[in-house]
């Protein structure tokens, strides 16, 4: 019975013993140990067959019972000593347990006795800053109030002022006053509700208005317009020697009340130009009859110098928002014939060697202000193209009278043909004209003179060339530079003294330079000519009319 007692006691305690891994793992690493009585799978078997692995070691199995009898021995003293040790554990746990609860309760007190302090800080900071906020804002709202009954009393004393000055006609401190007032009146327009505040804007406001309506009544008394709309063209001169002057008394006694970037001295100009232009215009249509040569060339001539003039004191950024606009790239030269007037001594030149080009100056500058007033002269060209008819009429009469006086060219076996020295004068003349045409008009009036031009060309090879050459037997039409071209054979070669060909060389010479010089000026004119009448241009210019 006690063996079986025993062996379940063993099992039971056993089953107490069985600790689960995590148990097992944290004994372990809070009491490392290396004897294997302390493994969790200890196996008694096992540990034996360690202690005596073979039969021979068995001889000493004394010793080991002896040894484990001791290590049990010691292990009974050691549980005898913590079991005594434990007999006082439960009462002093309670009165440590009693100590801890004093010591709570203790703690606690204290801290409600905090946590009311605490309470009665915060309600006193609660206290102190509720009344910092208020002398805050009390503070804001008083320097606004301030600050503002300041720009009140000085938009105030500024609106007082700025009508006396407008009484006064103190334009000078007006205008610093005025903006002034400007800003101030700004601050106010959140305020526009109050009834003061809007009659004072409604003052500012009327203010303004009467200062423009005096400053435009002191600028048309100042600048009278009487006398300038009725002069004619030989009066011409006046008109711009006037705004001349006018424009110096303006710099003198007005130009610092304007802003430099509104350039009104360039917008008094360009409005004179405008008015200039139109009553031009009305004057000439009435008395279209009276217009001359050259009185209409002075006028023309007077104007753009004028306009040359406009063009070296101002720079035409007014000119965008007026009827004529400034070009933003660089604008086309309106003269086809830039280079330099020949001299006699390049007219020789030129006619000895048949070419009219003469070396070129440079480009004239750009004039934004070209045709602003020039322009009103154009519909009256037809009276300088009608005189230039007249003239080149003319011309040729007395090229043809000069050659029946002088009789054909001497022969001169080593210059061969010369050209006819008024084939050359016929260039240079229609060379002045268009040079004198395009200052004005890149348009018709330039075509209508090449027409004229086209026109005289063609009598001038009829009357002076073909009227010319040598008669013949052979040929019963007479002869022509066409025929003139042609190969012919036998008896129907036409034999010419040596003076005869002289002149058919000569003639045949000229005919050659007429149409090399024609073409070179078609060219020219094609370039020049505006774009839609460049068709017109090739046309009328009269090349190969000669032959």
């Amino acid at each position: 019975m006690m063996e079986e007692e025993e062996l379940e006691f063993v099992e039971e305690l056993e089953a107490v013993l069985q600790l689960t891994p995590e148990v097992q793992l944290a004994i372990e690493q809070v009491f490392p140990s290396q004897d294997p009585l302390d493994r969790a799978d200890f196996n008694a078997v096992e540990y034996i067959n360690t202690l005596f692995p073979t039969e021979q070691s068995l001889a000493n199995i004394d010793e080991v019972v002896n040894k484990i009898r001791l290590k049990i021995r010691r292990l009974d003293d050691n549980i005898r000593t913590v079991v005594r040790g434990q007999t006082n554990v439960g009462q002093d746990g309670r009165q440590a347990l009693e100590e801890a609860q004093k010591a709570i309760q203790q703690l606690f007190g204290k801290i409600k006795d905090i946590k009311d302090k605490a309470e009665k800080s915060e309600q006193m900071v609660k206290e102190i800053t509720r009344d910092i906020k208020q002398l805050d804002h009390a503070k804001r709202h008083l320097t606004t109030s301030i600050t503002t009954l300041n720009h009140l009393h000085m938009l105030a004393g500024g609106v007082d002022s700025l009508e006396a000055m407008t009484r006064r006609r103190q334009y000078g401190e007006v205008a610093n006053l005025l903006q002034g007032v400007m800003n101030v009146l700004e601050h106010f327009h959140k305020y526009m509700g109050i009834p003061q505040i809007r009659q004072l804007s409604e003052r500012v406001k009327a203010a303004q208005t009467e200062l423009g309506q005096q400053i435009l009544a002191d600028f048309e008394e100042a600048f009278p317009s009487q006398g300038t709309k009725v002069a004619w063209l030989d009066k011409i001169d006046r008109r711009y020697a006037w705004i001349k002057r006018q424009l110096v008394d303006y710099e003198e006694k007005y130009g610092r009340m304007f802003p430099r970037e509104w350039c009104m001295a360039e917008r008094i100009a360009v409005e004179f130009c405008h008015v200039t232009r139109t009553e031009l215009a009305k004057i000439m249509r009435t008395r279209a009859k009276e217009i001359e040569v050259k009185l209409l060339l002075f006028a023309i001539q007077r104007t753009t110098n004028f306009e040359g003039f406009l063009a070296k004191r101002f720079s035409g950024c007014t000119l965008t928002d007026g009827t004529l606009k400034k070009l933003e790239s660089p604008p086309p030269s309106t003269n086809p014939f830039l280079e330099d007037e020949p001299t006699p001594e390049m007219e020789e030149l030129a006619t000895e060697k048949g070419d009219l080009d003469q070396p070129k100056k440079p480009k004239a500058p750009d004039n934004p202000f070209h045709g602003i007033v020039s322009k009103c002269f154009e519909p009256h060209l037809y009276v300088y193209i009608e005189s230039q008819d007249k003239n080149l009429g003319e011309l040729i009469d007395r090229f043809v009278a000069d050659f029946k006086a002088q009789g054909p060219p001497k022969p001169n076996t080593d210059e061969g043909g010369a050209v006819l020295p008024s084939c050359a004068d016929l260039f240079v003349y229609y060379k002045k004209c268009m040079v004198q045409c395009s200052q004005l008009s890149t348009g018709e009036p330039m075509i209508a003179l090449t027409t004229i031009f086209q026109k005289y060309l063609r009598e001038y090879a009829w009357k002076i060339l073909s009227g010319n050459l040598p008669k013949t037997t052979t040929s019963s039409g007479g002869l022509t530079i066409s025929s003139l071209l042609k190969e012919k054979e036998g008896s129907e070669v036409a034999k010419f003294t040596l003076e005869e060909l002289c002149l058919i060389c000569s003639i045949l010479s000229t005919a050659e330079y007429c149409l090399a010089t024609t073409q070179q000026l078609e060219e020219k004119l094609k370039e020049k000519v505006d774009r839609h009448l460049q068709q017109y241009s090739a046309a009328g210019s009269g090349s190969g009319c000669c032959l």
